[in-house]
C-alpha cells in the first residue's frame, strides 16, 4: 500500500531509493522560474522537473527539438534559486547525450546551474551514456514509453507498450536503464498494466505521465497542471488542478495530495 506525506527535509537523491522501499509516492511538476519554484516548493512538491517541455509552453514550438542545453541551463539557474527542498531535475536536450562525452558537458551546465540530476531519454546507445555519466558522479533519471524527442520516428505523440512485444521491449528497457546505474525512472503514455509490472520489478521509483496509478510517483506538466492552453492538443492523462485548487498554490496542493492518496491518476486519465 502506498502512501505518503510531504517532506520536513531537503531531497537527495539517495532519499529516493527509501521513498520506494517505504512506498512513499513521489509529487513532481514541471517547472520554468523562480516564482512557480517557491509555489511548489512551498506546497511540498518533492521532485520538481525543469524540462525540454519549455520548448512547446515557454517558446511555442511545436516540438522540444529545437531546445538547447543553454536554454535548459537557464531556466535550470532560474527554477534554482526559488526551491529549498524539492530535488532539481533538469532535461539533457535533444541531441546533447548524443554521446556520453556531449552528455558530460551537458550535465556539467546543468549541474552548475543547480540541478542535482539529469533526465535523458531512451535506453539502447543511451546505457553507455548513463554508465558514463553515473560512473562520473552524476544522478540520472531514465525516461521511456513515449519519448518527445523521439517524435518524428514515433510519427506523433502515441501511447507505447500496448502489444505484447512492444510491452516485453520496454521491460527489458526498464530493468537495462536501472542496471546501467539510473536512480530514477519516468515512464509516458504506457497502458497502466505494462507500467505497474516495470514498477513492480525494479527497485528504483518510478514516475508515471500517462501512466497509470500504479507507478510511484507522478508528474504533469505546469501548463497543463493550470489548464493553460500551450496550443498543443490535451492528452487524455492531463487534469485542470486550478478548476478545483481555485488558486496556482490550491492547484499544487491539489495534485500533491491527489498523487498521494492515490487518486490521481483514476481510469479517465489512464490507458488500459
Amino acid at each position: 500500500m502506498y502512501s505518503g506525506t510531504p517532506n520536513d527535509k531537503p531531497w537527495t537523491v539517495p532519499a529516493l531509493a527509501d521513498a520506494k522501499r517505504d512506498g512513499r509516492r513521489l509529487v513532481m511538476l514541471t517547472c520554468y522560474d523562480a516564482g512557480f519554484a517557491r509555489t511548489m516548493d512551498a506546497a511540498g512538491v518533492d521532485l520538481v522537473l525543469v524540462g525540454d517541455s519549455l520548448g512547446m509552453v515557454v517558446q511555442g514550438h511545436d516540438s522540444t527539438l529545437p531546445v538547447t542545453t543553454a536554454d535548459v541551463a537557464y531556466h535550470t539557474a532560474c527554477v534554482a534559486r526559488g526551491l529549498a527542498k524539492a530535488l532539481l531535475i533538469s532535461d539533457l536536450p535533444f541531441q546533447a547525450d548524443a554521446t556520453p562525452e556531449r552528455a558530460l558537458d551537458a550535465s556539467v551546465q546543468l549541474l552548475q546551474a543547480g540541478a542535482a540530476m539529469v533526465k535523458l531519454e531512451g535506453a539502447g546507445h543511451k546505457l553507455d551514456v548513463i554508465r558514463f555519466l553515473v560512473e562520473r558522479e552524476i544522478p540520472v533519471c531514465a525516461h521511456l514509453g513515449l519519448t518527445p524527442q523521439s517524435v518524428l520516428r514515433l510519427g506523433g505523440y502515441k501511447v507505447q507498450g500496448r502489444d505484447e512485444a512492444a510491452a516485453a521491449r520496454l521491460r527489458a528497457d526498464a530493468r537495462a536503464v536501472a542496471e546501467a546505474g539510473a536512480t530514477l525512472l519516468v515512464l509516458e503514455c504506457v497502458p497502466t498494466p505494462v507500467a505497474a509490472a516495470i514498477t513492480a520489478d525494479l527497485t528504483i521509483p518510478t514516475i508515471g505521465i500517462g501512466a497509470g496509478p500504479h507507478c510511484d510517483g507522478q508528474v504533469l506538466v505546469l501548463h497543463d497542471l493550470l489548464g493553460l492552453n500551450s496550443g498543443h492538443r490535451r492528452p487524455r492523462f492531463v487534469k485542470d488542478f486550478l478548476a478545483e485548487g481555485g488558486s496556482v498554490a490550491g492547484a499544487v496542493q491539489s495534485f500533491a495530495q491527489a498523487v498521494r492518496d492515490g487518486s490521481f491518476p483514476d481510469a479517465e486519465h489512464s490507458y488500459a
